[in-house]
């Protein structure tokens, strides 16, 4: 008996080259439909993005072409004055500034929030904390900035005052006030609402260790925390600098919120504790409601700013990744 007369053909699966029927979703076309469904999905995407910037750049030009300062560089926002004069200089600013403050006191935090949840704590206090930490993404914006403004703003002006009569000397601490509004409330209440996000994301790269790695490493000796710090953080590494740069992200667009928390002033400083700051999303919500036309158009000028910074800050955040990741396939 010859071996093709011992194999054979599972019931139901006929042979294609024999003239079989083809599978009922190709009959239909169904994996061309989807096909088609998906790549216009993926270009709506990039239909709509264009949109939004042409939108921008449309109802900017007008407002630019009557201002009567360099729109880069100029510090004030007086779009009711003749000519107007306005600039992003200040806002564009206090944007990276506190988006960066909140990300250097919510990053470390969320790391550590997201290893305790992983690596540490058991089961149980896992969920129900996962679960806090979760429910502070869907917290509105505007009631962390009331929450910030009423309740954070005496800890926090005793909190200047302290730095400034201790760390007086540091330019970062150097005003002697008033405190209250000011880059410190504002940066700390806009690091509490990134915080769950950055945690959430790194959370779930982190559970995406392979075992075998975190079993290596303790079966070699490793602690807990060697087993963490060789194994999972360079494992995770991708994800963390996503998860930074997502938080990044809403921390750029942020609006009510350092609204309500920061002082409005138009200034380029460091100074962290003085009524001082401004941004660009919370300077659109603010002037938007009241401004003449020029002025309306000036904001929709400094959104698109705001805008290209986000588009550069993602475009960014994706090479890194992406070098990263061919790094980790190459050495695997």
């Amino acid at each position: 008996m010859s071996q093709q007369s011992l194999t054979t053909t599972p019931a139901g699966v006929k042979n294609a080259g024999g003239g079989g029927a083809l599978p009922r979703g190709r009959r239909f076309g169904a994996e061309k439909i989807f096909r088609a469904v998906a790549t216009a999905a993926g270009s709506m995407v990039l239909v709509i993005i264009v949109a939004i910037a042409t939108f921008l750049v449309v109802r900017a030009v007008p407002s630019l072409r009557a201002n009567g300062e360099n729109f880069f560089t100029f510090q004030q926002w007086f779009t009711e004055s003749s000519p107007p004069k306005f600039g992003i200089a200040a806002i564009a600013f206090g944007t990276v500034l506190t988006s960066t403050l909140a990300l250097v006191m919510a990053v470390p935090v969320a790391l550590g929030i997201a290893l305790c949840l992983t690596h540490y704590a058991s089961r149980r206090v896992a969920n129900t904390l996962g679960f806090f930490v979760d429910l502070l993404a869907a917290v509105p914006s505007v009631v962390f900035g009331l929450w910030g403004r009423d309740y954070l703003y005496q800890p926090v002006s005793d909190l200047a005052k302290w730095l400034h009569e201790n760390c007086g000397w540091i330019p970062l601490f150097g005003s002697n006030g008033p405190y209250g509004r000011s880059i410190l409330l504002g940066s700390i209440v806009l690091a509490i609402m990134v915080l769950p996000i950055v945690t959430s994301l790194s959370r779930e790269v982190f559970l995406q260790t392979p075992a075998q790695n975190e079993e290596a490493a303790l079966a070699l000796g490793a602690t807990k925390w060697e087993m963490v710090r060789t194994a999972v953080l360079p494992y995770g590494k991708p994800g963390i600098i996503a998860a930074v740069m997502l938080g990044l992200g809403r921390a750029l667009g942020e609006t009510i919120a350092l609204a309500l928390t920061l002082g409005a002033v138009y200034n380029v400083s460091f100074d962290l504790l003085g009524p001082g700051g401004n941004t660009i999303a919370a300077n659109i919500a603010l002037k938007f409601g009241e401004a003449n036309p020029i002025g309306r158009s000036a904001l929709i000028a400094s959104g698109l700013v705001l805008f290209a910074i986000t588009l550069v800050v993602n475009m960014t955040a994706r090479a890194i990744v992406y070098r990263r990741r061919e790094f980790v396939g190459g050495a695997a």
